[in-house]
């Protein structure tokens, strides 16, 4: 089992190529289920994530959203988004002097994305990330089209698909990265 996570993890890319064919809509609630499967501060989970698999919404996110262009030929899309305001739901019962409500929500939801792009490799789909945030004009076009509210902030498109190509991993481990016990 060891052995096949890091293989997930070490083989994972960035797919920007795909053949066009539908994804199916159990395929997306387990991609969407390991999403919601990363780690949170607090357990609060202030994610909410849009699948989006009708062609035309996919072909309007595609014209609108500058590095998103690989749309045009996606399956689906997976769009995270961030809740800043859902630990306020609590009561404000997890605000404290060295945390302002909302703080974490970049941070959570960054892990639910890296989550969908793994879950896709792992099933053989292709996916890669595009920003949304922090861009406002980004932003903007996600909420135009898919009528995300203003309190909540589209973080990341993930166009996902089958991959027309193999590809090549790019093995990204540097040594000098690295420090052991002192800086």
């Amino acid at each position: 089992m060891e052995n096949e996570v890091l293989e997930v993890i070490y083989t994972r890319r960035s797919v920007r190529s795909f053949t066009g064919q539908a994804i199916p809509r159990e395929s997306l609630l387990k991609i969407l289920k390991a999403g919601m499967a990363a780690p949170s501060a607090r357990n609060i989970q202030p994610w909410a994530f849009v699948a989006v698999t009708e062609r035309g919404l996919l072909d309007s996110l595609c014209e609108r959203l500058p590095y998103a262009k690989m749309l045009d030929k996606a399956g689906a899309a997976v769009i995270v988004c961030g809740v800043p305001g859902k630990d306020e739901v609590y009561g404000g019962k997890y605000q404290d002097e060295n945390r302002i409500g909302g703080k974490y929500w970049v941070m959570d939801s960054s892990a639910a994305a890296e989550n969908i792009l793994l879950a896709c490799h792992a099933m053989g789909l292709g996916a890669v990330w595009t920003a949304a945030y922090p861009y406002e004009n980004r932003m903007a076009a996600v909420r135009d089209i898919i009528g995300v509210p203003e309190d909540v902030m589209p973080l990341a498109v993930i166009p996902v698909g089958v991959p027309k190509d193999k590809g090549k991993v790019t093995d990204k481990f540097k040594e000098d990265n690295i420090r052991w016990e002192r800086w």
